[in-house]
């Protein structure tokens, strides 16, 4: 090449280095201000997840045909101080008009669309009092809660209590729970990065630019999806938001990791940063690129969800990843070759030809003729064994992952009260309680029953005598164009309208009122329409993930034998993960597990952890075409083993970061995930796939056969020394 040529090549990378750090610190600069407008585009009402052929979707989209709100009612039950004592209704006369102009004030509302407020309702032993509160259409149940708790709080006669329950004080409670998804989130999994990454590169500096990189994409993520979800592209919610956070941080820190590993071995091979950061970038963006496909195509899997709230994090996380891939093979490697070698300090990494002029030894460096050096000679002991005994460890690792999936008979995965999705203290928890210890359980969320008027009364009778029906009326009749007119009936259930019993009930309701043309909504008809949903989700989604994923890692390693080797041992550690988490969460009391939680758990964790096998593997590969399969499985965990572990922590940190969310189902996930997560990393990645590799041999790359592998290495050792790298 001319001399000139060598002069430029260096500016050119400089200028191009400079460009994409200056565009994606804009992008970042815009997108951080969109993490406060995310939570102003989710949303957590449930009834909006369910598709509209759900029949209490159906019931739900004609309420306002009968009823001036159709807002979630908010239920104020007051009890005395002491158990047992009378609550004078007399001493609560004005308590209504003060809670209407309350709610009004705080959502502005006024004239026709002004709070109603029911008369007051004592229990039948005295001991409490109910009022039901139908804020303004539109109001956000949060605000009309928050407005109520300011009344109660400043003017409830001394010697009284009142809890806020029904519809709105739940969601009210849920949005509470997910108010630290901004920032104590946030915190908490950047912290346990930050804290990993210290203790992966005992580097002051360079932690802090992997983690810059990481944020950047993330701000890059939540820009694209706020405009998304603000054009109705999208739909995002408390715990879409939470999982697109914890999501893009790890991912972005993994491709990361591997890119700087890379990176410094490569150091070690050229004199220049830039020959460095070139063939980094080329060895790093195939895995890369292979493992963010995966796991995008793991997620747009979740499009074939009936539940918005399943299908809406899809392409949402696919962004995240999408972001993570390209800030991990552009921002960070402009960063690090601007930064040149010191970044690595205090090791830092010197070519060949600098070792050659001190006569210095770094043993972190190896020269382009030798294997990969070890992150550590306990890898390098790990391939000494695992070669040794592979039968023996192969069988060892997949007995005790068998042991773990005896938990499985233990899951509960068939959804829990509404009640409970808040872990901790709950107001409108505590106010249900009350509720059922003074009123039927149900008065605050009746089932409505929208039948043919013709079959109204009918209906009625046969409602009114099911057990679980306390009492049965007609709410309002409305004209349709068909002949004759409907019926909206409201049933009161004599049990919680959040358990499992009133979903039983309304099963029964649904079983008499079906040949009468009835349908069946409300409160609990959603949730029980949401768990059928979700469950049917499992059964069709699952199925088509591994489809996916196979024929991804079938194109990647170009082969059979090895994608389903990957892929069955993947499956094997979410078995045994699902299995430990179910064991775990009877043990402490925490049993039963919304429909969702098998299903996402099972997304992520065959999608990401099938990554650490493709960063693996395709190493693997890379050595096995210039020295066969065996030497390549020892060459290749020994040059991963470190790099990958790290990336398996990180992680797992990560997600255990949502523990601090305090919501049943994301507390679940991040156990489940991350136990998934470091069951890969240090037994199914570090053992048991190089084990099995050892025991196939050549026929791990069948169909292509070692013959083929060998060829294409000496075709690709070719190349690159044309290249010169």
């Amino acid at each position: 090449m001319p001399e000139s040529a060598h002069t430029r090549r260096p500016l050119l990378l400089r200028a191009l280095s400079v460009s994409l750090i200056l565009l994606w610190l804009a992008v970042a600069a815009v997108g951080g201000p969109t993490f406060g407008q995310i939570s102003e585009v989710a949303t957590n009402d449930r009834s909006s997840f369910l598709p509209e052929s759900a029949e209490s979707t159906e019931v739900s989209d004609r309420l306002e045909d009968f009823q001036d709100s159709g807002t979630a009612p908010a239920i104020v039950v007051v009890t005395a101080d002491t158990d047992g004592e009378q609550v004078d209704p007399g001493a609560l006369s004005a308590l209504g008009d003060r809670l209407a102009s309350a709610v009004d004030t705080a959502v502005g509302a006024t004239g026709t669309t002004a709070t109603e407020v029911s008369p007051q309702v004592p229990s039948e032993d005295g001991q409490a009092v109910q009022l039901i509160v139908l804020p303004p259409e539109g109001a956000a149940p949060a605000d009309a809660v928050d407005a109520l708790r300011a009344v109660l709080d400043a003017e409830l006669p001394d010697g009284l209590q009142a809890q806020i329950t029904g519809p709105a004080g739940f969601s009210a409670d849920l949005s509470a729970a997910f108010a630290g998804i901004d920032g104590l989130l946030l915190l908490v999994a950047v912290a346990a990065v930050l804290v990993v990454l210290v203790l992966v590169y005992r580097s002051p500096f360079l932690p802090l630019i992997v983690l810059l990189s990481s944020m950047v994409a993330l701000c890059t993520a939540v820009l694209v999806n706020v405009a998304l979800a603000r054009a109705g592209t999208v739909m995002i919610n408390g715990q879409i938001q939470g999982i697109l956070f914890i999501l893009v941080i790890g991912a972005a820190t993994d491709y990361g990791l591997l890119y700087t590993a890379r990176y410094r071995e490569e150091l070690g091979r050229h004199d220049n940063t830039w020959s460095a950061t070139t063939a980094a970038v080329r060895g790093t963006w195939r895995p890369v690129l292979a493992s963010a496909a995966t796991v995008i195509a793991g997620l747009l899997c979740l499009l074939l969800s009936d539940l918005a709230s399943n299908a809406g994090l899809g392409p949402v996380a696919s962004v995240g990843i999408a972001a993570a891939f390209l800030t991990s093979l552009t921002f960070l490697p402009a960063v690090l070759a601007l930064s040149g070698r010191r970044v690595f300090w205090p090791k830092i990494p010197r070519s060949a030809a600098a070792r050659e002029n001190t006569g210095a030894q770094q043993e972190d460096a190896a020269p382009s003729d030798a294997a990969p050096a070890a992150p550590s000679g306990i890898w390098e002991r790990v391939a000494y064994l695992v070669a040794r005994t592979p039968r023996r460890i192969a069988v060892g690792v997949g007995l005790v992952l068998l042991v773990g999936c005896a938990g499985l008979v233990t899951l509960d995965a068939d959804g829990v009260p509404t009640s409970d999705y808040v872990i901790g203290q709950s107001d409108a928890r505590d106010g249900q309680e009350a509720l059922d210890r003074h009123f039927p359980a149900g008065s605050g969320a009746p089932a409505y029953l929208l039948v043919p008027d013709i079959n109204s009364d009918e209906a009625q009778t046969r409602v009114a005598a099911l057990y679980g029906v306390q009492s049965v009326s007609e709410a309002a009749e409305v004209e349709t164009p068909v002949a004759g007119g409907d019926a909206l009936l409201e049933v009161t259930l004599t049990d919680d309208p959040y358990s499992e019993a009133a979903e039983n009930t309304v099963r029964e309701i649904r079983d008499q009122i079906g040949d009468l043309g009835g349908m069946v909504g409300g409160t609990t008809a959603t949730d029980l329409d949401t768990k059928n949903t979700s469950v049917a989700d499992r059964s069709v989604i699952i199925p088509v993930v591994l489809l996916v994923i196979s024929v991804m890692l079938m194109l990647l390693l170009r082969a059979v034998v090895a994608p389903l080797v990957l892929l069955a041992t993947t499956v094997l550690s979410f078995g045994t993960a699902l299995g430990v988490g179910a064991a775990l969460f009877a043990a402490f009391g925490f049993s039963g597990s919304d429909p969702s939680v098998p299903l996402y758990a099972f997304v992520f964790l065959v999608a990401l952890a099938i990554d650490y096998n493709i960063f693996l593997m395709t190493r693997v590969r890379e050595e096995s075409m210039v020295h066969g399969t065996v030497e390549g499985v020892g060459r290749g965990l020994v040059s991963t083993g470190g790099v990958i572990t790290g990336a398996g922590i990180v992680l797992a940190a990560t997600f255990a970061a949502l523990l601090v969310i305090p919501i049943h189902f994301l507390v679940q996930l991040a156990v489940i995930i991350s136990l998934g997560v470091l069951i890969d990393t240090f037994l199914v990645r570090s053992l048991l796939v190089p084990a099995l590799t050892h025991l196939l041999g050549d026929r791990i790359w069948w169909p292509g056969g070692p013959g083929a592998s060998r060829r294409e290495g000496r075709q690709a050792t070719g190349h690159l020394r044309e290249s010169g790298i």
